[in-house]
């Protein structure tokens, strides 16, 4: 973990890069990982700007961080977000698993601004068939059939 002083450089560093890029037309947001005091990945909201509703600001930091280790994983990696992560991104951060996970505005200040995530957490608490969003199981046998294969795999890599 990095001292006090390191940690609102790097917190400053998630800010400065959400307010540049409002200026370049996209969202509010930014974020950076951090590892042995170096910023290894960066990254800003693009989903206007890419036409991707994935390419939030954290995972984009994630994705760079991650082809700078050349791994699927943060270890000993902290993540800065200039705003609490949604439920996307807290996803993404903790199949990332690194060290500590920072942020700057609550997801309530998101919410004031119409970035508002709350439905989401809610929806993720019912059961698939009272969620908004039809969402419907198909081809369960199939699908096992297809997890039974990987996992007599000798080759494979788990993650």
């Amino acid at each position: 973990m990095q001292g006090f002083e390191a940690q609102i450089g790097f917190m400053r560093e998630a800010i400065r890069l959400a307010a540049e890029n409002i200026h370049r037309g996209g969202g509010p947001f930014g974020a950076v990982v951090v590892r042995d005091g170096h910023i290894i990945g960066s990254g800003v909201n693009l989903v206007t700007s890419s036409m991707d509703p994935t390419a939030h600001a954290e995972i984009n930091a994630i994705r760079a961080a991650c082809r700078h280790l050349g791994h699927w994983q943060l270890d000993g990696c902290e993540v800065y977000s200039s705003c609490e992560p949604c439920p996307m991104c807290l996803g993404a951060i903790y199949w990332a698993r690194p060290a500590a996970l920072y942020f700057a505005n609550t997801r309530e200040d998101a919410a004031s601004i119409r970035f508002d995530d709350a439905f989401i957490y809610r929806e993720l608490t019912l059961p698939p068939d009272a969620r908004s969003i039809p969402t419907i199981q198909l081809l369960r046998a199939e699908g096992l059939q297809v997890f039974s294969a990987w996992e007599a795999d000798p080759h494979k890599i788990r993650y």
